[in-house]
């Protein structure tokens, strides 16, 4: 029985799982690693390993890869699909290409689905294969989604797909599955799904693994796609040009005058304060956008690239977790933050909005808007409730009249409703809550479907 130390390094707002194996003479290797390194840093200094090698299962959509970056600052050896094309020196491997890390080895297996040019890395100890990276191939219950490299390609990628995972399959059932992607990614992980797997286990329990064939595996894996940010269509190019940060993200301290005039000139004001604490006052025209684990896919999904973006904090919140979250998804449009805060925007005299929050048991008779994924709503939803995902919300097709806002908490009720204030809505509340505690404070059922 082997016994080589896998580490996974989870990273709960992205759904995502990296991994740093410890190659037992000091070294390191990282696989799927974001920008964002302070955890596998952490996780090799606590070990004294050095990180030696870097390898990416595909051309990452979600996050930025942190493969260059540390093969810049550290020395580490990239190792990558050569179909990848990546502009960076890397070690561009093919279909049954290895790679000695010293002792264990890494066997590259072209699996294509998820991305045309995936890679799974098959680690072995001596000949004994231990566990298969499978980055968005095979996961934990299903497969990742197929839509990401071309619309015009989905449905030829999930046949690609439905051909790896039966590769992957003639593993022997002992051998371990580390993903990438997991519960929470939109990648298409089910939801509460386990992070790591068998090959064994996911034959006896994973639906698309015993779907009777390739149009069935392609019919069911095509039904399962959500939506998913809009960001995710530019970071493949990211990835495969490479980013190196020339320093730790920082959020330059900007005084009222100077978020003034950012402003003017187009800026978005992020505010990362809690839902309540935003309620309570805000810059008019701010985006809410709570600081927590999902904090990096929402900015991605609402903010659009390329404007400066101005963060408000309250004074318990960490700016470099903000400025990490923001860089590890490709932003680096960031401005700063309001120096002092809204303390700062109201001493210096400049007026603030504020959105009312009701109770479930308050909302009457006024529309209410829910703005969680499909779903989640057709899981169970208020009776009579509009319904638009917060990524796809269009204040535009809202008349602008009393409206209640809501999700699963509020976080993401307080962000739709932020984007209705800039577009002029002025009859905006936010349910705290969802729709569970709806139905326990009215004594009313929820509606299922769509």
């Amino acid at each position: 029985m082997s016994t080589v130390d896998v580490v996974p390094l989870v990273d709960e707002g992205l759904g995502n799982s990296a991994y740093l194996v410890d190659l037992g003479d000091g070294r390191a290797l990282v696989v799927d690693v974001s920008l964002d390194l302070r955890a596998a840093r952490h996780a090799a200094g606590r070990r004294g390993l050095r990180l030696a090698f870097a390898a990416d299962t595909h051309l990452h959509a979600d996050f930025v890869s942190g493969a260059r970056q540390l093969a810049v600052t550290d020395g580490a050896r990239v190792l990558a699909s050569a179909a990848g094309h990546r502009e960076y020196t890397h070690d561009g491997l093919h279909d049954g290409d290895e790679t000695d890390l010293g002792g264990l080895r890494l066997r590259a297996l072209f699996t294509p689905g998820h991305t045309h040019e995936h890679l799974s890395f098959l680690l072995l100890d001596g000949d004994a294969p231990v566990g298969v990276f499978t980055g968005g191939s095979l996961i934990v219950g299903a497969a990742a989604r197929t839509d990401l490299v071309d619309p015009a390609r989905t449905g030829e990628l999930a046949r690609h797909q439905y051909a790896s995972l039966r590769r992957l399959a003639t593993l022997p059932d002992e051998v371990a599955v580390w993903p990438t992607h997991g519960a929470g990614s939109f990648c298409s992980a089910p939801p509460g799904a386990r992070r790591t797997s068998t090959i064994g286990t996911e034959k006896a329990t994973n639906t698309l693994l015993r779907a009777e064939n390739e149009d069935a595996f392609a019919a069911a894996l095509l039904e399962s796609l959500g939506s998913f940010p809009s960001y995710f269509r530019e970071l493949a190019d990211t990835n495969r040009r490479g980013v190196v940060l020339p320093g730790d993200p920082t959020l330059p301290r900007l005084d009222v005058d100077r978020v003034r005039a950012l402003c003017a000139g187009g800026a978005v004001v992020v505010d990362a304060r809690p839902a309540a604490d935003f309620a309570a006052g805000h810059l008019p025209g701010a985006l809410s956008n709570p600081l927590r684990p999902a904090f990096a896919s929402w900015l991605g999904w609402l903010v659009p690239s390329g404007r400066p973006i101005v963060v408000v904090r309250g004074a318990d919140q960490d700016p470099a977790e903000i400025a990490w979250q923001a860089v590890k998804i490709g932003r680096t449009d960031l401005a700063g933050e309001l120096h002092g805060g809204l303390d700062a925007w109201t001493a210096a005299g400049h007026p603030v909005r504020r959105t009312p929050v009701v109770s479930p048991a308050g909302i009457g008779r006024r529309p209410v808007l829910d703005v969680r994924q499909d779903g989640e709503f057709a899981a169970g939803h208020l009776p009579g409730a509009r319904h638009r995902e917060l990524g796809s919300l269009d204040p535009r097709e809202l008349p602008k009249e009393p409206l209640v806002v809501m999700c699963g908490h509020g976080e993401r009720a307080m962000s739709a409703a932020s984007l209705l204030e800039q577009a002029g809505h002025r009859e905006v509340a936010v349910l705290t809550g969802g729709p569970a505690d709806w139905a326990r404070a009215t004594g009313n059922p929820l509606v299922t479907g769509t």
